[in-house]
Parts: C-alpha cells; structure tokens; sequence
C-alpha cells in the first residue's frame, strides 16, 4: 500500500469553499477537464445533526499507462469513482470519501478530503489517499503500480488545487455580482 497526502490553504471563508465544492468539477475549472460527468445519485439532510450527506458518481477520462494497459489486456478510457460527502455546517466541516468503482478487483483507491476553516477567511484543505494494487504475490508489479497511481494522484491533486482556486475565484465575483444587483433593487424599490 502507497499513501499519498498533501495540504493547501485557500484564502477564502470555509462558507465559500464548502458552497463552491459542489462547482469543482464546472466550467470555471479547466484544469479538471477530465471529469466527464457528476451525478448526485443521493442527497439527504440528518433531521437530528443537520449534516447533508450526499452521494456522487464521477466519471473521468483517464486512460492507463500503456504499460499497464498491456498488463491488464484492456483499453479502457474512462473511468468511475464512488464519492460520499458529508457537509457539516455545526463543525463547519465538508468530508468527502471516495473509492475507485473501476478496476477495483486491480487496485483499490480511497481518498479522504476534508476541508475546515483556519480562521474567518481561510480554509485548510487535507487530502489522504491510500492506493492498493492487489496482484497477488507479484511484489514488483504491485509496487510499479501503486507508484504510478501514486504519481498519477499528485499530478492530478496539483491541477485540482489550481482548477479549485479558478471556481473560488469566480463564485466570489459572481456572487459579489449579485449582492450588488439585490442591494441596487433594493435602492431603487426604496427610492419607488
């Protein structure tokens, strides 16, 4: 098993990061222009605790290494990911585990992202990662594996960090846009 762990802080409130998270994958971002599809297939808020729990598939463009296509004798080009999110407004937390639905029976990916505030206007973002090739007794196979997924995550994590940091930016001004078209409709009802 190879682990990958990285952390970020991004200059915008944990209210702005955890409401942007669900634009990640947008056309704001074009650094993660090989998320092909997100489908919510289930959302439900907790009565008691006020969690939204929410449940995701992602569909991505990525095709394997040429070597790894030749081990495995498949071509596939795109590939599927199981996310569950909780959104905790109390804790003022957003959790997001996801596990790979594709090759699962080859190597077995979870990740853990977690996002909580710093302070008022900043957000640390965690990211843990814990890939798993599960080639039997071929040690050497399953480590060229686990290295090239491993490798795989951090490029990809780096480009998300960046893709992230376009949408946050964009959903500041959007909204700043429209705070400021509701404060002037309110200006001009009241001048009325």
């Amino acid at each position: 098993m190879k682990v990958f762990s990285s952390s970020h802080t991004f200059d915008y409130s944990w209210e702005e990061v955890s409401t942007a998270n669900w634009r990640k994958y947008c056309p704001w971002n074009d650094k993660s222009t090989h998320v092909i599809a997100v489908d919510t297939l289930a959302r439900e808020v907790d009565a008691a605790t006020g969690i939204l729990r929410t449940e995701r598939l992602i569909t991505c463009r990525q095709s394997a290494p040429e070597w790894i296509k030749s081990l495995l004798g498949c071509c596939m080009e795109t590939s599927q990911v199981f996310e569950t999110s909780y959104v905790d407004p109390a804790a003022k937390t957003v959790t997001m585990v996801s596990q790979n639905i594709t090759w699962s029976n080859l190597v077995n990916v979870q990740e853990t992202v977690i996002y909580r505030p710093l302070d008022a206007n900043r957000t640390q973002f965690e990211q843990d990662a814990r890939i798993t090739a599960l080639c039997g007794g071929w040690q050497r196979i399953k480590n060229s594996i686990e290295d090239t997924m491993v490798t795989r995550f951090k490029e990809n994590a780096t480009k998300g960090k960046e893709g992230f940091e376009c949408v946050l930016a964009m959903s500041r001004r959007v909204f700043a846009e429209e705070r400021e078209k509701e404060r002037q409709h309110s200006a001009d009802t009241m001048v009325a």
